[in-house]
Formats: structure tokens, C-alpha cells, sequence
């Protein structure tokens, strides 16, 4: 049975974040969690957890890392060949770093992505984007994800780090085995690290025998993290975090926005007639589509909300549900293009939210802008063909449009 006809007994201590109708839309699930009495759901699937659902609890438990700490960020506990071994200790930071080294491993990668470092990066996503489109507007359809959302990111990120548009595949390829196939197929999950780190690995090398001065890598050997050189293994694991945090993630929002957008003619009129809105668009699609749930481990037994948690339960933060509580934010399930208050945690909140925000949001705004320019109107062929993953990112995989 799915949990869409769950009671919520079931849903509140059996929700499992892979089954088929949480996937597809999880938002009726989430509203149910966070509007019953008991608004930080258990289960025991997948390994076991807690789900907090609401804005405010989220919010709490991301500015308390003493006790929520960030040493494994993934939704499903990692095996232990991949938590150890020779490569699967790599770790990405800041993303899983805790304090006091999470300051300086944060310090040292934000001006890469400050508003006016990223900023170069616009008009080369654009001409990608516009390359894209290229290749299939003639045709009269299109798969909105697959020939277009998905592709964006992997290009940006390779570029950014100076490795060949040749590898596109691959890494598409080994992010999936990451986050998706990975989390249930724990050997596909190690062998995919394995292959990212192998390939970093060999570009440290290459750099650190012919040094260059334009790309990320580069940059990152360069650093010094309180007054010492960083070591490899940090490079590493930053390069890792690119990859793994920087591809899926805004290829998902890209794909959940144009999928809105597609059976949403009054705002694709909207975006059209009112380009000031632009701004306040983005930041409305991300918060209602967040794509990413990210994790935290309980650091010692502590009791939150009148829930007894336990040192090494997981916690899934499940942004998306905080996206749409209703005590923060006026009618949450409306799409409101110019909505001004919006104090969405879609790149997350605390000493951990998001560092490549700024990325994310320059690559989302642009790939819409373009689409919207090139294919005005357009609609979903078949909705009920259109299909998504999720679990720790969620975006739609297959969505054929037509125009």
C-alpha cells in the first residue's frame, strides 16, 4: 500500500521517504505530519528516524549543531565501507563539518561564491542554455528535465572546476549513484564515491604538476585555512561537494520549476508582462519546490519538543514541509510570483545553509529566463507520464513538454 492511503498513525511512525506517492507529491503527507499534534513524525523505515516538519523546529535544530551535528548530511546511514576505507572517509566539507573547523572550511570556499564572484558565470549559462534549446525548439517538444534542466548544472559545475564538458556523462552518472541508486544499492553507492574520488584525485595531481590560474581547483589548492595550507584531502572533499551538492540539486529545481510552469498559463502570462518579478519569482519556486532534505545525527540523548532522541538517531529536516507551514507564510500552497515575505529554508538555515545559494539562483533564474524567451507557451504532453525521484533531492526525471 502507498502512504498516499496511509492512516496517519502510519504515516506518523512508518513514513518512508522513497515510497512511490511521497515521491510524486509529498506535500499532502507532510501537511498532515505537521498539522497533527505530533509535528516531528518516527519511523522506523530506511534505518530509522525522526522528521521534524514545521518552519520554527527546523529552524532550532539547524542553529543548535552542539547537539543536531552535521557529520553524516545523507538521508540513509552510509555503509561502513563507505563511511571508512581509503577514499569513503573523504568527507564535503563545510557541509559536514561541525564547529570550530566548520569556520574556517566555510570562510575559505564563500568568496568563490559571493554575488559578485558567480556573477561571471551568467552570460556562459546563458549561451549554454540558448545551445540547448537550440537543439531541440524545432522538433515541437521536448523533455523539460532530461534535455534541458539536467543538463545545465553538470556543465556550469565543470566549467567552474575546470574539467572537460567530455565528462558530463560521468559525472550525471556517478551523482545518481550517489544520491539516488546509492541510497538503496550500497555497492553502487560506494563504487560511485569511488569513481569521484578517483577523478579528483588525478585533477589535484594534474594541477599541482601544470598549476593554472582559471579555475576552481586551482583556486582551492591555493588556499590557506587559519594561516596553513589546506591539505589535498580538503580539496577533495570540496571538489566532491561541487559535484555532489551543485548538479542534482539545481537541475531539480530548474525541472520542478518548469514544470509548474507548464500547466500554470497565468504565470508564465505573469513572468512575461511583469519582468520586475523575476526575483521574487525564483525565490517563490524554490521555496515551494525545495528539492533537498538534508540530515543531522543526534549528538548525545537529549529531548526535543517532548521527543526522546537518542545519540546517533537521524534527523531528516525536511525543508520542504517547513517551506510550507502556514505560521510563516500566508497561504502556503499558493504559488504567488511576487510574494514578498519569504523567509524560506529551501538552501537550508544555520552555520550550514547553503554556500553555492547565490549559484543556484543565478543558474535557476537564468535557464527559466532563457526558456521563457525561446518557448513562451507550452504544456506537459501527459501529466500523468511525467515522473520524479526523491528522497534526499527531489525533482522531476522525465517530463516531455510541447510547444
Amino acid at each position: 500500500m502507498g502512504m498516499r492511503n496511509a492512516s496517519l498513525d502510519e504515516i506518523l511512525n512508518h513514513y518512508d521517504i522513497f515510497d512511490d506517492d511521497f515521491v510524486s507529491d509529498p506535500f499532502p503527507l507532510l501537511d498532515q505530519i505537521r498539522e497533527s499534534g505530533c509535528p516531528i513524525a518516527h519511523s522506523d523505515q530506511n534505518g530509522g528516524s525522526w522528521m521534524p516538519t514545521r518552519h520554527a523546529h527546523i529552524v532550532a535544530m539547524a542553529q543548535t549543531p552542539e547537539i543536531f551535528t552535521s557529520r553524516e548530511v545523507g538521508v540513509i546511514e552510509l555503509s561502513p565501507e563507505s563511511r571508512e576505507g581509503p577514499y569513503g572517509g573523504v568527507r564535503v566539507p563545510p557541509i559536514d563539518s561541525d564547529p570550530p573547523e566548520h569556520h574556517g572550511h566555510r570562510r575559505a570556499i564563500l568568496p568563490t561564491f559571493a554575488p559578485q564572484a558567480v556573477a561571471k558565470y551568467e552570460s556562459i549559462t546563458r549561451d549554454l542554455c540558448n545551445r540547448l534549446i537550440d537543439g531541440f525548439i524545432d522538433n515541437g517538444t521536448a523533455d523539460a528535465a532530461s534535455d534541458y534542466a539536467q543538463r545545465i548544472p553538470v556543465r556550469v559545475i565543470s566549467m567552474i572546476l575546470g574539467v572537460p564538458f567530455e565528462m558530463e556523462d560521468d559525472f550525471v552518472d556517478w551523482v545518481r549513484g550517489v544520491l539516488e541508486t546509492g541510497l538503496i544499492d550500497r555497492e553502487v553507492g560506494l563504487q560511485s564515491r569511488m569513481k569521484i574520488i578517483t577523478f579528483f584525485m588525478q585533477q589535484i595531481e594534474d594541477r599541482r604538476a601544470n598549476p593554472r590560474d582559471d579555475d576552481l581547483i586551482s583556486d582551492l589548492l591555493r588556499l590557506e585555512i587559519d594561516g596553513q595550507p589546506v591539505d589535498d584531502i580538503f580539496v577533495l572533499g570540496a571538489c566532491n561537494l561541487m559535484l555532489i551538492a551543485g548538479i542534482d540539486t539545481t537541475w531539480s529545481a530548474i525541472g520542478s520549476s518548469l514544470w509548474h510552469l507548464a500547466h500554470r498559463a497565468d504565470h508564465r502570462h505573469q513572468l512575461r508582462d511583469r519582468p520586475d518579478i523575476w526575483p521574487t519569482a525564483v525565490e517563490e519556486l524554490l521555496r515551494v519546490y525545495a528539492p533537498v532534505t538534508m540530515a543531522r545525527i543526534v549528538a548525545h540523548d537529549t529531548e526535543f519538543e517532548g521527543c526522546p532522541m537518542h545519540a546517533g538517531d537521524r534527523i531528516l529536516m525536511a525543508f520542504p514541509a517547513a517551506n510550507r507551514d502556514p505560521r510563516v507564510f500566508e497561504s502556503p500552497d499558493q504559488v504567488l510570483l511576487d510574494r514578498e515575505n519569504n523567509r524560506h529554508v529551501a538552501f537550508g538555515a544555520g552555520i550550514h545553509r547553503c554556500a553555492g545559494s547565490n549559484l543556484a539562483r543565478l543558474e535557476l533564474r537564468v535557464a527559466l529566463q532563457v526558456w521563457m524567451e525561446r518557448i513562451p507557451e507550452f504544456e506537459l504532453i501527459d501529466p500523468a507520464d511525467v515522473t520524479w525521484k526523491g528522497g534526499q533531492v527531489r525533482g522531476p526525471r522525465r517530463c516531455m513538454v510541447r510547444f
